[in-house]
């Protein structure tokens, strides 16, 4: 068996450590592009495009002429169409590619008392069961969110927080966006998710704090003026009914790792 191999092994190409890099890195680029695609309908259209490859095979083997020519004719134009159908899903590979950092110089709340301000608002709201997003920017900019709303570019205060999100305020619709120390603008409008999977039991307040961290790192802030509880947004995921010693991690970027721990246990909750 072994001398009848060693014509096939001989003519394979020496793996080198920049092979295994390359390999690495096409490895990581598939998964991330898997990550981001799976649960929406990206998926199904992924699904049929393997479809489309597996007949082109087929009828190359079995010699099916106008079939082959057929879709030989429509290949030069699927990288425009896969631009054209996947262009949100590739913006969220480069920018998740993009926030990967080997050190964090990127935005974030720095003083104490701005983040002691913020839990006391989102207090507040859920103690009143008064609806509110706040979204925290971090590395990647929110710049076009935030001219969608109202400039402010004011200090962070629970008394403005209230303000703007008081029933009958004229920015109560809409989210507050934060920027370092400030709150950039309100009343913004925001991207919804179309993740089938969270699109049944969602509102448009948890559904907009969701697909605002799928386009960008930030934090959303939620509260449910339904329930009063509050809920934390972050990479296209949500926890749900969190405590304040949560919201006050997610702020200062500590526990990383409990963080995700406790998204597993939402999922596995929900599932």
């Amino acid at each position: 068996m072994i001398p009848l191999l060693s014509p096939f092994v001989s003519s394979l190409p020496r793996l080198t450590w920049v092979a295994a890099l390359d390999i690495l890195l096409v490895s990581v680029i598939i998964y991330q592009f898997i990550q981001i695609v799976r649960g929406r309908r990206a998926a199904h259209m992924l699904g049929g495009l393997l479809v489309l490859v597996a007949i082109y095979l087929t009828a190359l083997a079995l010699k099916m002429e106008l079939l082959r020519t057929l879709l030989a004719t429509l290949a030069p134009y699927t990288a425009f169409a896969l631009i054209v159908m996947f262009q949100s899903e590739i913006r969220r590979l480069l920018a998740r590619l993009g926030k990967q950092r080997l050190i964090g110089f990127g935005s974030r709340l720095q003083r104490r008392e701005t983040v002691d301000e913020i839990l006391m608002a989102l207090q507040q709201l859920a103690q009143e069961k008064i609806g509110g997003l706040i979204i925290v920017e971090r590395e990647i900019g929110l710049r076009t969110f935030i001219e969608s709303g109202v400039p402010l570019d004011a200090a962070i205060s629970r008394d403005l927080l209230l303000a703007i999100f008081h029933p009958g305020s004229a920015m109560h619709d809409g989210a507050v966006i934060v920027q370092g120390d400030r709150i950039a603008a309100a009343a913004c409008f925001l991207p919804l998710t179309m993740n089938p999977e969270l699109l049944r039991d969602l509102g448009t307040r948890h559904r907009a704090a969701i697909g605002v961290t799928e386009e960008a790192d930030c934090l959303s802030l939620i509260v449910s003026e339904e329930t009063g509880r509050i809920s934390i947004a972050q990479y296209g995921e949500i926890e749900y009914n969190v405590t304040q010693e949560r919201v006050e991690a997610a702020l200062t970027r500590r526990g990383r790792q409990e963080a995700n721990r406790l998204i597993e246990i939402a999922k596995e909750t929900q599932a």
